[in-house]
């Protein structure tokens, strides 16, 4: 391939269009920059992804930006939106603060060859060589920073803990970083995302689809060229994701070669979250945040869609607070801000700005409320009498419901769950939702990061997975190694501890608290969440996260006959992070 590249001024930047960066093994990345006309030396906003640096975000993800746009004029305020690519910074608001930005597609997509193997090893050694290639540039200041969403917040975490000389932070926005529970699947139980998403936003923009593969609005060429391959040749240069994922069943060194040493994280770090990302981001961001090695780190947690808050004022203002005083070494204010900034959310898609000091908060009153299955109620107080209920394996379950909130309560943080529980088969997939109900028990939902109709929050095991770390394992939050499976005794009782994603609802008195244990995933009871461009299931509940894969869940195994005990020896609970007024 060859090693020139094209550079012009337009729009009032320098471009600099399939700039090639070589890497150790000869394969040669390209990348688009974006830097100030005037010469002199910038910091550095760079992403490292899959995504085709030349695809115009309308291109694939056409729904996710007219929704954005429609309900939040102020993103493509002041930009020609030119240049608004899926889930990195919009260049014409960052290049005239003085920042260069460097997009670079990944091995094996867009305008890269190479060989696809997303989060691998090798992808995280070609990132860590283009932020030491951005650091050197004559013009780079030699302070790279990472900012970008999902993919390139997952893999922002990785390249930290290789410590590259010239990065200087990283902004994680809504990014997962652990593979097997985050990715892969919940709780032992396969996720059918990873393989549809792979089909449908990474083997479309795959490196070799030349012709077959889209235009660019920017340079008039292709976005996954030059070169078109047949194919057999596409076949041959990228790795089954979706296989592999079914055939790693457990958290193996496919797994762990993706998921970082948190302790390695020395840059300063802001880890950015959504409520309603269960199914994907918010557990990484948490964990991240509480587990990387820097005492520079903040988090920040907010509530809307999944592409909304990066690109919003109140986003872009709290990545150039951050990236300011990192990269720019400017009198921003950073120092002032609060480790934790919550955004509570409240019915009605409203939220309440608060600043926090820790998390999980240190005034929470860890709140356990019991499954009493005579009366499928929530109690405050331990349930004497033994009792239990069953319900088909992989059917809709069973609700337990707490009486009316006597007062406004907040919930804010980690959820985790005991219950006691046997299966006439082997095993048995548990899928738990923390629900919420008006004083007309009309079911509370949100805007997710995805899904119109998402819950307070989830959770999920399979029983031949119950087995603890006890070392990892908190109060709020046990920890499964998913290093082997211990099948059940049919109509054995088994303790099972669960954790439940951290999540944020301040609900008014009169509101019921409820939970649902579930054999299947949950939906929503009030109608179609409709579709997105680049998905390929329709929302019910809990968008693309759904864990419907025959071959993970035989039904001779997952749909025999689960019951729940309760009461008694068998003390099965819920435990809520309640937030004093």
């Amino acid at each position: 391939m060859s090693t020139e590249f094209n550079s012009e001024i337009r729009d009032g930047m320098r471009i600099d269009w399939d700039v090639p960066i070589p890497m150790d093994d000869g394969v040669v990345l390209r990348c688009d920059v974006y830097r100030p006309i005037a010469d002199g030396k910038c910091p550095v906003i760079i992403t490292y992804g899959p995504y085709a640096k030349w695809l115009h975000f309308e291109q694939i993800y056409k729904t996710c930006w007219d929704k954005m746009v429609a309900e939040h004029p102020e993103v493509p305020a002041g930009s020609s939106n030119r240049y608004q690519n899926w889930e990195v910074v919009d260049p014409e608001k960052w290049v005239p603060d003085g920042y260069a930005c460097v997009r670079v597609d990944s091995r094996g997509c867009g305008r890269s060859p190479g060989h696809v193997e997303l989060w691998g090893m090798r992808e995280t050694k070609d990132f860590a060589q283009c932020i030491e290639w951005a650091g050197a540039q004559s013009w780079s200041s030699g302070k790279v920073g990472i900012n970008g969403i999902s993919y390139y917040a997952m893999n922002a975490w990785q390249v930290a803990a290789l410590q590259p000389k010239h990065l200087a932070a990283i902004c994680a926005w809504e990014g997962a970083n652990d593979w097997y529970r985050e990715v892969r699947g919940h709780g032992g139980i396969l996720c059918t995302f990873l393989a549809n998403w792979y089909d449908m936003q990474v083997k479309t923009v795959q490196h070799g689809l030349g012709t077959r593969g889209y235009r660019s609005p920017l340079t008039g060429d292709w976005v996954c060229g030059p070169q078109t391959l047949t194919e057999e040749q596409l076949h041959a240069n990228r790795f089954d994701f979706g296989r592999l994922a079914l055939e790693h069943e457990f958290d193996d060194e496919f797994w762990r070669s993706r998921t970082p040493d948190w302790s390695k994280i020395k840059v300063p770090v802001l880890s950015n979250g959504n409520w309603g990302g269960q199914g994907l981001h918010p557990r990484g961001n948490v964990e991240g945040y509480l587990n990387a090695g820097t005492q520079e780190k903040w988090l920040e947690m907010h509530g809307d869609a999944h592409w909304t808050h990066f690109y919003t004022g109140y986003g872009v203002a709290m990545q150039k607070k951050f990236f300011g005083h990192y990269l720019k070494g400017e009198k921003t204010g950073w120092e002032r801000q609060p480790k934790v900034l919550l955004q509570i959310r409240h019915p009605g898609e409203k939220f309440v700005q608060r600043a926090e000091n820790e998390w999980p908060l240190a005034r929470t009153r860890w709140t356990k409320l019991h499954l009493d299955a005579r009366s499928q109620t929530l109690s405050p107080g331990p349930v004497k009498d033994a009792s239990k209920v069953s319900y088909q394996g992989m059917s809709e379950g069973l609700t337990f419901v707490l009486p009316p909130l006597e007062q406004a309560t907040e919930i804010t943080g980690p959820i985790a769950a005991k219950l006691f529980a046997s299966s006439s088969t082997t095993d048995a997939d548990f899928f738990l939702i923390v629900r919420a109900f008006d004083p007309n028990m009309k079911e509370l939902v949100f805007m997710g990061a995805l899904d119109p109709h998402t819950p307070i929050a989830q959770g999920w095991l399979r029983a031949s997975h119950r087995k603890l770390d006890p070392e990892r394992s908190q109060p709020w939050r046990p920890y499964h190694p998913n290093k082997t499976k211990e099948p059940l005794k049919p109509g054995e009782v088994y303790e099972l501890d669960i954790e439940v994603w951290p999540t944020c609802i301040a609900l008014p008195a009169g509101y019921r608290i409820a939970l649902t244990v579930r054999g299947k995933d949950y939906t929503y009871p009030g109608g179609s969440g409709g579709k997105l461009s680049n998905m390929k299931n329709e929302f019910t509940g809990v968008g693309p996260f759904l864990h419907n894969d025959a071959r993970d869940r035989p039904p001779e195994i997952f749909n025999g006959t689960v019951t729940l005990h309760t009461g008694g020896a068998h003390d099965s609970w819920v435990m809520l992070p309640i937030i004093p007024n």
